[in-house]
């Protein structure tokens, strides 16, 4: 039998929550000593401790950041830590407002409990991450892996494997399974090895068309208390990727569905109302005196109105502040703002450069017609223009448009002077829709602050 690995030997995720409760309240000891200089805190202060304490621990466990982060990307997960932290405290403001409780509290005390909790935080989860890794180097906490498979497929497996020894894969044999008449024959003697009672995982690396030899495969080990993985074709994973829905009693993979229907939606609206209307309330002193700016500095309106393509392709007024000179397009042509661009006011390059000419756009959110986080609403021309020379181009308005998004994060913004940048944005946001998630949001709008005000394509 295999060996029982450390994690399964003792309870390290409920270990790792008391230590998450612990510096939940070693945050908000410091956090206190540096607003009052004093270390007494107050009953009323211990059990606003208690409460987040609680609060992050729920989100924690629904956001699976207490399950193995073992082979996963630190900046994810780390960006998930952060998106539970602000859940957490936007649930507790929240509470606090309604219980009229709120002005019990030193809100510096609030704001730097906040950034030292969520500091320590990742500080801890990512030190963590780094020891586990160069002890896996080193050859300890190891989990043992059998391979399954043939072609392309089973070699993409093997080289990233022995690439990336820090995961904690060994894998101890390889199952190639060769073409030919008596392939079934070959899988039944080479699956009998002692061997595959005695590891962790077992990968199967096949594509989809191999579907018979792969139910073969798991009748064959149907008593097996290993992890059983499937790798197919790279070419399958987007077929894979799709969510499964029960219609007439028989499963049905949704290739072009959109994922905002049912809980989703009131999940992702609660969170538009919930952070929009904390964001709006929190730039109104910014938006003033952008406004006066851009009033002083060129003849026209404060704001830039035009027509997009919203949810399912229905038009909607967006609003932004006004970058450019008055002029007239020719017919009806939208010209995309360009480097050096001499219709630009002023104050308008550097609205444009750091994005807060869309602040407005924080009034379509709580409208309903935008989304914090979601594909960025092209003109209507340009639409028009694209929507016959980009693959499902418009795929994209099968949810809301956002002010921010997963292809611009990635660096996806701004002029698309090529076909090309146009091809990768619209893959983005494809990719995003097929993939989202609460904490898919919370993530975009965190790596917002770093990547997505400032990039060197806005202008």
């Amino acid at each position: 039998m295999r060996n029982i690995t450390f994690a399964e030997r003792y309870p390290i995720a409920v270990l790792i929550a008391l230590v998450d409760i612990g510096m939940v309240f070693f945050a908000a000891q410091i956090a206190y000593y540096l607003r009052f200089e004093q270390l007494e805190l107050p009953i009323e202060y211990r059990v606003m401790i208690f409460i987040l304490s609680l609060l992050l621990i729920i989100n924690f466990l629904f956001s699976g950041i207490y399950g193995s982060w073992r082979g996963l990307s630190l900046v994810g997960q780390l960006g998930k830590l952060v998106g539970c932290w602000l859940l957490a405290f936007a649930i507790l403001l929240i509470m606090l407002v309604l219980a009229k409780q709120n002005e019990l509290f030193s809100r510096l005390w609030l704001g730097l409990w906040l950034l030292i909790g969520i500091t320590i935080s990742c500080f801890y989860k990512g030190a963590l991450y780094a020891f586990l890794k160069t002890l896996r180097r080193k050859g300890h906490n190891i989990k043992s892996v059998a391979v399954i498979g043939s072609g392309n497929v089973l070699q993409q497996v093997m080289e990233k494997s022995a690439d990336h020894a820090e995961y904690g894969f060994s894998v101890l044999r390889t199952f190639e399974l060769t073409e030919g008449p008596d392939r079934s024959t070959q899988l039944e003697k080479q699956l009998q090895d002692p061997l595959l009672d005695t590891v962790h995982e077992i990968w199967i690396c096949l594509p989809l068309k191999d579907g018979d030899l792969l139910k073969r495969i798991l009748h064959i080990l149907r008593d097996s208390t290993a992890e059983i993985r499937y790798f197919p074709d790279f070419e399958d994973i987007r077929l894979l990727n799709h969510k499964v829905t029960n219609i007439l009693g028989m499963y049905a993979l949704d290739l072009s569905c959109s994922p905002m229907n049912g809980t989703n939606h009131w999940i992702k609206r609660g969170e538009d109302l919930l952070l929009g209307g904390i964001i709006a309330v929190l730039i109104v002193p910014l938006c003033l005196l952008i406004a006066i700016a851009v009033k002083l500095t060129s003849r026209g309106p404060v704001l830039f109105k035009q027509y997009r393509h919203g949810i399912g392709g229905k038009k909607f007024k967006v609003y932004k502040f006004r970058t450019m000179r008055l002029h007239k397009e020719r017919d009806g042509q939208v010209t995309q703002a360009k480097k050096n661009d001499v219709r630009l006011t002023p104050i308008g390059a550097f609205l444009r450069k750091t994005s807060l000419d869309e602040l407005p756009q924080f009034y379509n959110v709580l409208q309903g017609r935008m989304s914090i986080v979601g594909p960025r609403p092209h003109a209507i021309a340009h639409n028009d223009y694209y929507k016959s020379l980009v693959k499902s181009y418009f795929r994209r308005h099968k949810v809301k448009s956002g002010i921010t998004g997963w292809a611009q994060i990635h660096g996806y913004r701004g002029e698309t002077d090529t076909l090309e940048k146009m091809q990768k944005r619209v893959e983005y946001d494809l990719w995003y829709i097929e993939n989202w998630s609460l904490w898919l949001d919370l993530k975009i709008i965190f790596l917002t602050l770093f990547k997505g005000f400032v990039n060197k394509n806005a202008y």
